[in-house]
Order: C-alpha cells, then structure tokens, then sequence
C-alpha cells in the first residue's frame, strides 16, 4: 500500500542491536521496578497495620503503577532506540 508520498509503507528494516538494547534494559529494569513494589505493598501494609489483604491491595496498586512505569520507560527508549530503520 501507498501513502501520500507514494513511498512503500513498511519500507523499513528491523534494527536487531537497538531492540536487544532496549529489551535487555527493559529487563533489568522491570526487574527492579515490580521488586519495589512488591516490597513497597508489604512494607506499607505492616507499616500502617492494614492486614493481609490491606497489603495485597497495596501489592497490586503498586505494580499497576510498575506497568505504567514501565511502557512509559520502552515507549521513552523506543524514541531514542528507533526499531525501524527507514530506507
């Protein structure tokens, strides 16, 4: 198919160095991020006597917010570490 410029779109190939770049820091960072909140949720939940499932809940707000964290961070990197490159 044809775009305005009638230029192949899709014309673009994978850059396989910036993918593995940004998933190999995706990763490592994830890893770290939902460790957080995981001990965040239970470090608060004791903290302010919220019971088991006062903790849970906290557990799970917090790797919500570790998801959010974390498209923000690939689509970020994704800007700097272009997938496709262009033709």
């Amino acid at each position: 198919m044809l775009d305005a410029t009638n230029t192949p779109r899709g014309a673009g190939r994978i850059n396989w160095i910036n993918v593995s770049t940004v998933l190999s820091a995706a990763i490592l960072i994830a890893a770290e991020v939902f460790g957080a909140a995981f001990a965040g949720g239970w470090a608060f939940g004791n903290l302010f006597n919220l019971g088991e499932y006062g903790t849970y809940i906290l557990q799970v707000a917090f790797f919500a917010l570790g998801i959010a964290v974390m498209v923000a961070f690939v689509r970020a990197a994704m800007r700097v570490e272009p997938f496709v490159t262009r033709n």
